[in-house]
């Protein structure tokens, strides 16, 4: 008798040349990802040479009923590890059937930022760290946590190893191996200060990739976990009172940063993002402020701080940056639901072209 992983793991490739294309998309709530499949007559790496595809906005609270049509625009293509074969996954973006971008669609104005020349000469890397929750499904409480209770306080936690210390391992090691696999610059991952809590790093990446990979890399977060039966959370704080928040937080240097002499233009990077301070932490993430108290490794959500080696700071610099005297510094705002972007987009219009030009209309929330 056949099993159903029988026909999930069939290799279309032994009996046609067609191929699955998963379209995914950012839907209404800013965070939440959407996606649906169509066939294709032939294998594709060149996501301009995919259709454009149309689904129904009014059922994702991106549209109204009574004009519910959203037109899909892909933009980068990543291989499937869950069909794996020929078939890819494809990030898009939104648009109305006349052409203009959706209100929840930040790719598009992330996209003409990167393409400016001041941004593409300074060449812009990415390393965003991804925290995120798993909750049990049906409590909806971490997992490895007694229902209706309380571990131990943290501590033994954070990078730990033991059934009595990490929770969910499978999981984030099956997230890693298929991260690899669509081809997403997936860099490490490790478990965090909380238990049930872990974190995934992408990059470095440039310019609009970073985005890209990220919402692929949490999209197959969301498949794996569904697989496991367990709830995916990306709230900046899960668990109130002694515990850590998540973040997502953002790495980032330009061509003048890594050349000699680069620690001069990142103090004056650095001054530029505390200018904005205000416009950047409202486009950081909803919730941010229960986040963003000044304890568990954050700085207050009202006050701009940076330092060396200070995870207590809003941007921190590393002692290797600093003895170098050139190289990246790390900007900790960004709460883990922040719009990756609105988040790099907008680190790049801030250090390279504000005090520059006048700044592009770009609505920053996510």
């Amino acid at each position: 008798m056949s099993l159903l992983t029988d026909h999930v793991n069939l290799n279309l490739s032994d009996c046609t040349d067609k191929i699955i294309a998963e379209y995914i998309w950012v839907g209404g709530s800013g965070i939440d990802l959407r996606s649906k499949a169509r066939t294709l007559s032939g294998p594709v790496s060149d996501p301009s040479k995919l259709p454009k595809w149309n689904y129904d906005g009014s059922s994702t609270g991106q549209a109204s009923g009574e004009d519910s049509e959203v037109i899909l625009y892909p933009q980068a293509i990543f291989k499937d590890p869950f069909r794996r074969g020929n078939n890819i996954l494809v990030m898009c973006d939104a648009y109305t059937p006349a052409g203009d971008p959706i209100p929840t669609n930040k790719r598009c104005a992330a996209a003409k930022i990167f393409s400016h020349p001041d941004v593409v000469a300074e060449e812009p890397w990415y390393g965003i760290e991804q925290e995120y929750t798993l909750l049990q499904k049906d409590v909806k409480w971490p997992i490895g946590w007694p229902v209706g209770g309380f571990p131990g306080p943290q501590g033994p936690y954070y990078c730990g190893v033991g059934v009595d210390k990490a929770f969910g391992r499978d999981i984030v090691g099956s997230h890693y191996k298929a991260c690899l696999y669509a081809g997403i610059s997936i860099s490490g991952i490790n478990e965090e200060v909380m238990p049930g809590q872990w974190e995934f790093q992408v990059g470095p990446t440039v310019g609009i990739s970073a985005g890209d990979e990220l919402w692929v890399a949490r999209y197959v977060l969301e498949r794996i976990t569904e697989i496991a039966g367990v709830v995916l959370s990306f709230d900046p704080k899960p668990i109130q009172g002694d515990w850590n928040g998540a973040g997502a937080h953002t790495n980032y240097s330009t061509k003048s940063m890594r050349c000699d002499g680069g620690y001069e233009f990142i103090k004056k990077a650095i001054e530029k993002l505390g200018a904005r301070h205000t416009q950047h932490i409202t486009a950081y993430g909803e919730g941010n402020e229960r986040r963003l108290t000044g304890r568990h490794e954050t700085a207050d959500i009202n006050t701009f701080i940076w330092g060396v080696a200070n995870r207590g700071a809003s941007i921190r610099v590393g002692r290797d940056t600093e003895k170098a005297g050139k190289g990246y510094f790390e900007d900790r705002r960004p709460a883990s639901n922040m719009d990756p972007y609105v988040i790099t987009s907008m680190i790049a219009e801030t250090t390279i072209r504000y005090f520059k030009v006048k700044f592009l209309n770009f609505q920053f929330h996510p």
